[in-house]
């Protein structure tokens, strides 16, 4: 957080939005955010567009743009080079069980996954990958993360502006949304998965065919 603080403060002009730009994607792309704080970074940003050193439109439409496009670069490359990601060093760094939960975690939820995960951390850099491995048909994925990446974009934004032009504030102010939206993320997907109960259920407890009588009954 400091590392981001340090730089955007030292850039001015055109350089933030390419470095906002940059340090977004990069999150969003495949295993990158695992290294890259981009959350921090679009809530710096949402500060230095309090205090005017940069434009909220502006910002808010780069970012988003990035995060749609970093998204897509980790979606192909879990398409393309799948298991080859898996087994690169930083892959393996990943983890075998991480990789595991994102790739159920895709497979259960669908477009679900992509637009809930956005807001959990590792997930966040995983879900993109895991869906380009699962072969999720990409209209349905950009479909998801588009929707997905730019309320979450916007939020963050919108927590760094209206924290008073402070980072301390504005770091005080994401500890709590991180919070709430990992238990409104539980939340979901237990209700997500209450649903699919339900209509397994529904579906075994159904109406039993019968078949026509043809021995005298």
């Amino acid at each position: 957080m400091t590392d981001v603080v340090d730089l955007l403060l030292g850039l001015e002009g055109p350089l933030v939005y390419a470095a906002v730009m940059a340090l977004v994607f990069l999150e969003a792309a495949a295993l990158f955010g695992l290294f890259v704080p981009g959350e921090a970074t679009l809530l710096v940003a949402g500060v230095l567009a309090a205090n005017g050193g940069i434009s909220l439109p502006v910002v808010l439409g780069l970012a988003g743009a990035a995060v749609v496009l970093g998204d897509s670069a980790g979606y192909w490359l879990g398409r393309l080079y799948g298991p080859r990601l898996q087994r690169s060093r930083a892959g393996r760094w990943v983890g075998a069980a991480r990789w595991s939960r994102a790739d159920s975690y895709v497979r259960e939820r669908g477009i679900w996954a992509v637009v809930l995960g956005r807001w959990v951390g590792v997930l966040r850099s995983l879900v993109p990958a895991a869906a380009g491995i699962a072969r999720m048909p990409y209209r349905r994925f950009i479909t998801a993360n588009t929707a997905g990446g730019l309320v979450w974009v916007a939020a963050v934004l919108a927590l760094g502006y209206g924290a008073g032009g402070t980072v301390t504030a504005a770091t005080s102010l994401l500890g709590t949304l991180s919070a709430v939206s990992a238990l409104l993320v539980v939340l979901a997907v237990l209700g997500l998965g209450f649903r699919a109960l339900r209509r397994r259920m529904a579906a075994r407890g159904g109406p039993v065919a019968v078949r026509p009588c043809t021995s005298g009954c």
